[in-house]
């Protein structure tokens, strides 16, 4: 079954798959895939959404969603003298390359990139229910009767194949599940939704699903086009009929995709040995590499969804494993983009729906787990013209509260819109003739992040 299988009675939207691809009329032959057709699709959009006009413009998204979220005190907003009650184990903090910026000490290597990223300490929404929040954070927008779409939606509609982009794979990529909170495209049309690539990019071959099949071979491939060539009676009773020339188009495209560029693109045997170890060789850290490797290739949004950040339960021994991880990768991350000229036209942005309680919960069942808060987190920027080096808010002695410089999600978004040269007071086109906005009136130019921009 699709990995990026759309359930509709729960309104949650997992990607694009080839079946629904074929239901739009995307492609028309077994095996395709569905890009051809999205292109096509996003192609035939009528009009020129407006563009804020910057001199310089971030061009590409990271996105690292701490899907579950993230705890501050134990990424970049240590408390060490809480006590153990907040801090368990993790009762030290760090000096960062940057004089008086101080982070948790499982996180070294981050320790030595902190000129390069900047520390919002000061997020705030007050929800605690990971799909009301995860629709906030990534919208800008309050819940109700319209579900609006997802930032990553919004750049793929201003950034995407109506406005030049020319990639071989969609302008939204999601590495490499869906985030399964809520529908990404929202109100937008279905062809804004994200592809996700499905697989895992620490595995060879990387099976990104209609590009790579796992377990057959590029001649097995061929002769199962050859035999539906061999069945298509009806196609060649019709010569020059307009739409079987356009599924040949498609069905020539996607053939091309699976064998030619774009399965090179997903390939990280092409990339270094001690690049990929340098990132890590786990499904995070090869998701990161993956991330550089479509910047390189124009893609204008890629989210990372890296799970398992939900720890109610036995929270430390789990840190253990994924605070080390996360720091090569991200570290790495931050360190390959600058050398390669990319950062300072590449947004990344590391946070979750929400944080975790700065208070431990001992008592079984939980056994030392940190449970959801929205009420005061952290969020990392760096790059696409966001300073790096700088800390923006405060919480207070133990975390539990936001002390100075509330920062909301539409704060944030507005300002990701801004360095990306979207007019967050932009209209979203939609089929019920509203008008809507990019971000909401209220959150227009209110509390943007102009001392990091």
């Amino acid at each position: 079954m699709s990995k990026n299988k759309t359930i509709i009675k729960t309104g949650i939207t997992n990607g694009i798959s080839r079946r629904d691809a074929l239901k739009l009329g995307l492609a028309g032959a077994a095996g395709l895939s569905f890009i051809d057709g999205y292109s096509m699709i996003a192609g035939a959009v009528k009009g020129q959404l407006p563009v804020t006009e910057k001199k310089k413009q971030a061009k590409s998204v990271i996105q690292i969603w701490m899907w579950g979220g993230p705890s501050h005190l134990d990424t970049f907003d240590p408390k060490p003298n809480a006590g153990y009650d907040y801090c368990g184990p993790f009762d030290k903090d760090i000096e960062t390359n940057v004089a008086g910026i101080r982070i948790n000490a499982q996180l070294p290597l981050l320790a030595k990139q902190a000129d390069k990223y900047s520390i919002i300490r000061s997020m705030t929404h007050g929800i605690n229910a990971h799909e009301t929040a995860s629709y906030l954070v990534q919208t800008g927008h309050e819940p109700g009767r319209l579900v609006y779409p997802s930032i990553g939606a919004v750049v793929s509609l201003f950034k995407g194949y109506e406005h030049g982009y020319q990639g071989l794979v969609p302008p939204y990529i999601v590495l490499t599940q869906p985030q399964g909170r809520f529908s990404e495209a929202g109100f937008l049309e279905q062809q804004y939704r994200p592809f996700a690539t499905g697989g895992d990019p620490n595995k060879n071959p990387f099976v990104v699903e209609g590009i790579v099949a796992e377990g057959i071979s590029d001649e097995r491939q061929l002769s199962r086009r050859n035999l539906l060539h061999s069945l298509d009676t009806l196609g060649k009773a019709i010569p020059k009929n307009p739409n079987f020339e356009n599924l040949d188009r498609c069905e020539e495209n996607a053939y091309g995709l699976m064998y030619g560029d774009a399965k090179r693109l997903f390939d990280l045997s092409e990339e270094k040995e001690e690049i990929r170890n340098a990132y890590g060789r786990n499904t995070f850290g090869q998701s990161c590499l993956m991330a550089r490797r479509l910047v390189q290739h124009g893609v204008p949004y890629i989210t990372i969804n890296y799970k398992g950040w939900d720890t109610h339960k036995q929270h430390f021994q789990i840190m253990n494993r994924k605070l080390p991880e996360m720091d090569k990768a991200m570290a790495m991350l931050l360190q390959d983009l600058s050398d390669r000229g990319l950062l300072e036209s590449t947004i990344v942005w590391w946070g979750g729906e929400f944080g975790r309680s700065p208070k431990v919960q001992w008592d079984p069942p939980w056994n030392g787990g940190r449970s959801h808060f929205g009420q005061c987190f952290c969020t990392v920027v760096a790059g696409g013209g966001f300073k790096g080096g700088q800390v923006v808010g405060a919480s207070n002695e133990n975390g539990t509260d936001v002390a100075q410089r509330p920062v909301y999600p539409a704060d944030l978004l507005g300002s990701l819109y801004e360095l990306l040269g979207i007019d967050p007071d932009a209209a979203l086109p939609n089929n019920r003739g509203l008008d809507v906005k990019v971000m909401p009136p209220s959150a227009q130019g209110e509390g943007r992040l102009k001392e990091l921009m």
